[in-house]
């Protein structure tokens, strides 16, 4: 599989060049050049397959051409290791919950899975990977012996999640060395313990800034030529591929298992379409496909709803929509930064300083996934943009919320329902209630477990949210944290010190 750049000026790249490079040499994101077209027959037997051998599928359109089946049934199944169950809320109204992995966060797919192919290629071609570090193009092609065995240097900017999701993926990975950076103040206590009391190959950097603020750091790292000579760098946001993709396998799970004859025993261990490191089902080629309809297949056709900051998750969703995903139509659920949804009502893209909200992982203000949901329905960018904004929002409505609609929504879900919704969920699920029409079914994203914001779930709904154990192991750790201003010459000058 090729990887072209959203801005189009960058040469084409494999997929071990766009792990390892994060961003291409135009600052712009990686996009697959095919998106394969699952087969009907894998839609029909989707209900009684486990989640991992839906994910095998999936990520086999993916990365088949490029990891071997054996070895990417191990990535996927050794990720997997929790399940994403759909919960059902009230009729017709479901909630994917996405935060039974290790840090509790919808991230923990995509981290683990990037960990782990990052791991693979590390093993297997860590001389043919030390070509394409980020630095200069005369490096790649004449590599020095002593760069085949370099350190990985992965940066990556959290809002909340992401930070924890990637530092605990990669813990103790030998040959990877994890930066984490993430806004002072600007993430909850019980988040920030989760990736700044590891040590080991960990190192968390506190921004005085916003997350904009360490998204820019991050980018501007991948684009300085001397840090790139001095160490290799990548990417573990969503701006990363390996990062973002995986995160479909979890929406064709959810659509499988709200589908007329689930198997609900499937959901976990097991195997039935493929394993054993058989070949997946075979795939079309097309770059843009027809979903299945409403009637027949599995799903139905439902309507998803994903609470959006950076856009990755969403994101994922619509790669699987292009691969023939039965999905009737999305939502884009915002908290009080509204740049996308501003777009969706006028066609404008208008990127603007992120406000602090509830909703802390949503705080941004000029989400770096936009660039590929552009590219996606502009057909690389053929469609003018009157053209692409039709086909954006024939597809995916916007929802925007202030904090206060979240602390309403909130209680009354709990008192209505008895489900107790973290700040970013209460955005989805108020989403789907305010647009879901009569007769559709509604699946929101719910993104992280409540505890991990318990002063705030707390105080709102007048309850004592249990602290899982796992999350209470890590508020026992000492915190480490550099210090860090939001000027790129500060945190190059740390960078090259390493």
């Amino acid at each position: 599989m090729q990887y072209y750049s959203t801005n189009h000026k960058a040469p084409m790249a494999d997929l071990r060049k766009a792990v390892v490079k994060g961003l291409a040499e135009d600052r712009g994101l990686y996009m697959p050049e095919t998106i394969h077209t699952l087969p009907k027959a894998f839609f029909d037997d989707m209900p009684e397959m486990s989640f991992r051998d839906i994910a095998y599928n999936v990520a086999a359109a993916f990365f088949g051409d490029d990891v071997d089946y054996d070895a990417l049934q191990d990535l996927v199944y050794d990720t997997l290791s929790f399940d994403c169950p759909i919960v059902k809320v009230e009729d017709n109204i479901y909630a994917l919950e996405l935060f039974h992995g290790p840090t509790l966060a919808f991230k923990d797919v995509g981290a683990r899975f990037m960990a782990r192919l990052l791991q693979y290629m590390l093993r297997v071609q860590s001389s043919e990977l030390s070509d394409f570090s980020p630095a200069d193009e005369e490096k790649s092609l004449n590599p020095q012996p002593s760069t085949l065995n370099r350190l990985v240097n992965v940066l990556v900017a959290t809002s909340g999640d992401t930070g924890s999701a990637v530092a605990n993926g990669f813990l103790g990975v030998e040959g990877i060395h994890v930066y984490v950076l993430y806004p002072k103040g600007k993430v909850s206590p019980i988040q920030e313990c989760q990736f700044t009391t590891l040590g080991k190959n960990i190192t968390a950097v506190e921004v005085d800034g916003v997350f904009d603020d360490c998204q820019r750091l991050v980018k501007s790292a991948f684009m300085d030529k001397e840090l790139n000579q001095h160490m290799m760098l990548t990417s573990a946001n969503s701006i990363n591929v390996a990062r973002f993709l995986p995160q479909a396998f979890y929406y064709f799970n959810a659509v499988a298992r709200i589908s007329p004859t689930p198997d609900p025993s499937r959901g976990g261990e097991g195997s039935i379409y493929m394993a054993n490191g058989s070949s997946p089902a075979q795939l079309s080629t097309n770059n843009v496909t027809t979903p299945l309809p409403p009637a027949g297949g599995a799903g139905g056709g439902a309507v998803i709803c994903v609470p959006s900051g950076n856009f990755g998750n969403i994101c994922a969703a619509l790669f699987g929509h292009k691969m023939g995903l039965p999905v009737k139509r999305f939502i884009a659920a915002n908290n009080a930064n509204d740049v996308f949804y501003n777009y969706l009502q006028t066609g404008r893209y208008e990127p603007k300083a992120s406000i602090q909200t509830l909703a802390n992982a949503m705080d941004v203000g000029d989400p770096s996934n936009f660039a590929r949901i552009l590219d996606l329905y502009s057909e690389g960018g053929k469609l003018s943009p009157e053209e692409t904004h039709r086909n954006i929002t024939s597809l995916i409505s916007g929802a925007t919320y202030t904090d206060e609609q979240i602390r309403q929504t909130m209680r009354q879900c709990y008192e209505q329902t008895g489900y107790i919704l973290d700040p970013h969920g209460a955005c989805g699920y108020q989403a789907l209630k305010d647009q879901l029409q009569p007769g559709e079914v509604g699946i929101f994203c719910e993104t992280a477990h409540p505890a991990k914001f318990k002063e705030k779930v707390d105080e709102i709904l007048g309850i004592d949210v249990e602290i899982p154990d796992r999350l209470a192991a890590f508020m026992k750790g000492e915190k480490q944290s550099a210090p860090m201003t939001k000027d790129f010459k500060d945190f190059k000058a740390f960078l090259m010190a390493q």
